[in-house]
């Protein structure tokens, strides 16, 4: 029967799994051939020990029996039998059986150690290949026959029990030595993982082996580099958005003299759009340092009781469902901002906007941004959360907006350990998903 690839063991996927099965089989593999050698060579010795006390042993028990009166000698048999082999006051069974090795040896070893008067004759026992009879006869014509059979050396009993102590020992050792290589690997992983959107990370320390160290002061060197390419980054985009508002400025003021009020009404129109592109640039560039606001104590429920309060003054109809109904820690300016741009964003392209928040049985918090819009196409609900990224492609800023709205979002979110999702609702209409880890919002308890 073929096994499909399928039914064949699963090779495990981590790497310290991979190494403890590699040892443990190369230790369990190389114990098992260290016991048969042991055993093979044990049997080796035993059976030249065999021969060598079997000649010794029955040269004298043939020469006692040999003196002794015909009448005595069943009186002698228990008295020189031995554990591997009897004697026998008869012809035994002469019938000759496949030829064996130990048939081979004991014929040549007791031939020259019995006294040349004795004619012995050795044959193989059939259907018993361990066993063979060793026939001659005494001065007085008797028959002798000695019954002799293979018996493997008995094994001390605490053998298996060191065996499995000296198994045991090895497997601690490979399962220490195992956990000491791979550490430095859960380490780079843990950093590589706590390292945020602000490249703000914990750097590795930089001792134990060669290897781990140097891995470690490259990782710390890589996160240095790509800190200085993100600051430099933000700099140069928070340097030009800030720099243009003064020529936006001087050009406002310019067009509040021109006497022509259409074309003064449309040039204030795109210096509008370009404020606000500006200032949605600055609010980005800010954004990539969302985790300098400290965490504290906040009452969620409050915060979007008062965001609803907001809208409804600005006639912007906004429901709020569910409550946490407890303090939570988080970074309240990085989450109004990301509620208010979630919203404004649905308000724009949808109605009956609803902001929903529950406790999953996990204590994450999860507040929805609901809206009964033309929704995203999928292919696109990962593209939108990046910056200057429009799925209507006229480039018209009022139906289109500036692109950074959902990126500003994404990563304030990124900044204060939250995820992020988009969907497209049942029957039309946009859900955006802000989950906030329990981990991350467990408010400390009151002294």
């Amino acid at each position: 029967m073929t096994l499909h690839p399928k039914a064949w063991p699963r090779w495990p996927r981590s790497l310290f799994a991979r190494l403890m099965l590699i040892l443990l089989l190369g230790i369990l593999a190389a114990q098992a051939m260290s016991y048969l050698l042991v055993m093979f060579e044990r049997g080796l010795v035993g059976r030249d020990l065999m021969l060598d006390n079997l000649e010794k042993d029955i040269t004298s028990s043939v020469a006692i029996l040999d003196r002794v009166p015909a009448a005595e000698r069943a009186a002698w048999l228990p008295l020189i039998d031995r554990k591997n082999y009897r004697y026998q006051l008869d012809g035994g069974i002469t019938e000759q059986g496949t030829d064996n090795e130990i048939a081979g040896r004991v014929s040549a070893s007791i031939a020259n150690a019995v006294d040349k008067r004795y004619d012995v004759t050795v044959n193989a026992i059939p259907g018993d290949p361990k066993r063979v009879h060793i026939h001659l006869r005494l001065s007085d014509g008797a028959p002798l026959t000695i019954n002799l059979w293979a018996a493997a050396m008995p094994i001390s009993p605490w053998l298996p029990a060191l065996l499995l102590l000296q198994l045991s020992l090895l497997a601690v050792c490979a399962f220490f030595a195992v956990r000491i290589a791979t550490q430095p690997l859960r380490q780079l992983a843990n950093a590589a993982d706590a390292l945020g959107p602000d490249l703000k990370g914990t750097a590795l320390p930089e001792g134990g082996p060669t290897e781990v160290a140097r891995a470690s002061t490259a990782f710390n060197a890589m996160q240095q580099r790509i800190a200085g390419y993100l600051t430099e980054r933000t700099q140069i985009l928070a340097a030009i958005s800030h720099d243009l508002q003064t020529p936006i400025t001087r050009m406002r003021l310019r067009t509040d003299l021109m006497d022509d009020e259409e074309q003064r009404g449309k040039l204030q129109h795109d210096l509008d759009e370009m404020v606000a592109l500006v200032r949605e640039a600055l609010t980005y560039a800010r954004s990539l340092h969302g985790a300098d606001e400290n965490p504290r104590r906040v009452d969620l429920d409050a915060l979007l009781d008062t965001l609803r309060c907001d809208y409804e003054d600005a006639g912007k109809p906004v429901r709020v469902s569910g409550q946490v109904g407890h303090p939570v820690m988080s970074r309240p300016l990085a989450m109004r901002r990301i509620l208010t741009n979630l919203s404004d964003n649905a308000l724009k392209f949808g109605q009956e906007v609803e902001l929903t928040v529950q406790v999953n049985p996990n204590k994450d918090i999860e507040i929805c941004v609901l809206d009964r819009g033309p929704g995203i196409p999928e292919s696109e609900l990962q593209a939108v959360l990046q910056p200057f990224y429009r799925v209507e492609n006229s480039r018209n800023r009022e139906t289109g907006g500036t692109g950074l709205g959902l990126a500003i979002a994404q990563q304030l979110a990124s900044s204060i350990g939250a995820r992020l999702s988009l969907s497209n609702r049942p029957g039309g209409g946009l859900a955006a998903r802000l989950v906030m880890p329990a981990a991350l919002t467990s408010a400390p308890a009151t002294p």
